[in-house]
Formats: C-alpha cells, sequence, structure tokens
C-alpha cells in the first residue's frame, strides 16, 4: 500500500499542472502575500535593502568556495559576471559624482569580488569554463538596455550623460542575470553551489524590489516624484520588479528541489 502524499508534494503537484497564465496569477499573489508580510513584520524598511545585500554577500561567498574548494566553473556563465561588473562599475561612477552614501561601499566590496571572479575563470579554472553552454551574446542585453537608457532616464538636475549612465545601470542590472540563466537551460542540470548562488541572487532581488516597493507606499509616491518626473519613475520600479520575476521560476524548482532532498536541481523544459 503506497503511503500517502505529503501536503508539500501535493501542492506541487497541482502547480505543476497548471497553465502558464494560472502560474503567474499565483506568483503575483504570492509575491503580494510576501509584500504584506514584510510590511507587517519589517518595520524600518531600509533595513531590507541591507538584508538584500546580505544576501547577496552569502550568494557570492559560496561562488568563492566553488570556485577555491572545487576548482571549477563548470554552470557559471562568464557573461553574466561580466554584465554584473559593467552595471557595478557604472553605479560606482554614478555614486562618486551624484549621491555618495553606504551603497557605494557596499558596490565597491562587490565589484572587487565580481573582478575576482572573473579573473578565476577567465584564466585559472578556464579549462573548465562551458563556453559552448554560455552562448548568450552580451550585445542583446547591453545594446537595449544602452538604446533605452537614452530614450528614458532621470530628469534631475545632474549632467546630462550621468543621467542616462544611471539608467543604463538601472536596467543592466535587471537582465544582467539572463546569460547565466540560459546556461542553465542549456544545461537542464545544475550542481547544488551554482543553484544555492542563482538562489541567492533572487532572494536578494525580491528583497531589494520590496524595499522599493514599501518605500514607496510608505511616502505614498513621493519617493518616485523625487526621482523626477515622466517615465523614468515607473522605468525603475519595473526593473525592480523585472528582476525578481525573471528568477521565480528558477527559484520554484529550487525550493522544491530542497523540501525533495534533491542535491542536483534537475529543470524541466521551459523553464528559466
Amino acid at each position: 500500500m503506497k503511503g500517502s502524499k505529503s501536503p508539500i508534494h501535493a501542492v506541487t503537484t497541482w502547480v505543476r499542472r497548471q497553465p502558464p497564465k494560472m502560474k503567474a496569477f499565483l506568483a503575483v499573489l504570492l509575491g503580494l502575500a510576501a509584500l504584506l508580510f514584510l510590511r507587517m513584520v519589517v518595520h524600518d524598511h531600509d533595513s531590507l535593502f541591507v538584508a538584500a545585500e546580505f544576501v547577496h554577500a552569502l550568494g557570492i561567498s559560496v561562488l568563492i568556495y566553488k570556485l577555491t574548494k572545487e576548482k571549477t566553473c563548470a554552470g557559471l556563465s562568464l557573461k553574466s559576471q561580466e554584465l554584473t561588473a559593467m552595471f557595478l562599475g557604472v553605479r560606482l561612477y554614478c555614486s562618486f559624482v551624484m549621491e555618495y552614501d553606504i551603497h557605494t561601499i557596499l558596490d565597491m566590496a562587490t565589484l572587487g569580488t565580481t573582478l575576482w571572479v572573473i579573473y578565476m575563470m577567465r584564466f585559472k579554472l578556464k579549462s573548465s569554463y562551458m563556453d559552448d553552454k554560455d552562448n548568450l551574446a552580451i550585445y542583446y542585453v547591453v545594446i537595449p538596455c544602452a538604446v533605452l537608457s537614452l530614450l528614458i532616464h532621470p530628469t534631475t538636475r545632474h549632467h546630462p550623460v550621468n543621467r542616462v549612465l544611471w539608467a543604463f545601470c538601472v536596467y543592466l542590472e535587471a537582465v544582467s542575470v539572463l546569460p547565466q540563466l540560459r546556461v542553465m537551460q542549456n544545461t537542464k542540470i545544475v550542481e547544488p553551489f551554482t543553484a544555492h548562488y542563482v538562489f541567492a541572487l533572487g532572494v536578494a532581488r525580491f528583497l531589494s524590489c520590496a524595499h522599493w516597493v514599501l518605500q514607496v507606499l510608505d511616502t505614498r509616491g513621493r519617493l518616485l516624484t523625487a526621482l523626477g518626473y515622466g517615465l523614468w519613475p515607473s522605468m525603475v520600479l519595473l526593473s525592480e520588479i523585472v528582476q525578481t520575476f525573471i528568477l521565480a521560476d528558477f527559484c520554484y524548482y529550487y525550493v522544491k528541489s530542497l523540501v525533495g532532498g534533491q542535491l542536483v536541481l534537475r529543470l524541466p523544459s521551459g523553464v528559466v
């Protein structure tokens, strides 16, 4: 006689059988519930940004462990790391010339570790780099972001070039993970350390998105007007939301795999 299925297994099976539109609706519903929970539990919503940076740091720590102890970069996208270094470099420049604060220091630390990861992948661990799987051309990501930043950027008092660069790094950050998702899509099997790293990115970006959304609610929209007028304030918020939903599908299968006790994550067709 077969044992009864666990509630978690029953729920995941039911979700998997739903059409794409229903899955999207459930994802939005879950996100709104999480935002409501954070708004009730976290009183200082600025701490969500700190939490996002902390989770991101944990993800990078996992990545460093993989590269130094496992001596392999298999499953990692060099192009995603290069895009990350690119938007961090631009954001650092904008921070120095526009609004130097604690975020600048955090970005400097993240950029330093990202450059180290790029160095390890390009030189020390080049033999394990899956170049054939990392096949999303960077210009497919960079050029649309550059064009969009020329069209829609802040309307603040800063120099026009700096305003365009600020918009560029916001847009690029939102989609910098796409090459990493392409690698996982091509391999279909994601080893634990890479899965932990990408999941940490997903959580960090959700917390960052929650920080922005809750700040907008707390200020009754004044935060958006402080960023300028036109389409730019809406694009900032949209970029934060896009970052979260790009990784939502992967995070679902990660949690499902973790609950099922699987060390290696296997992605079905059509995921990411």
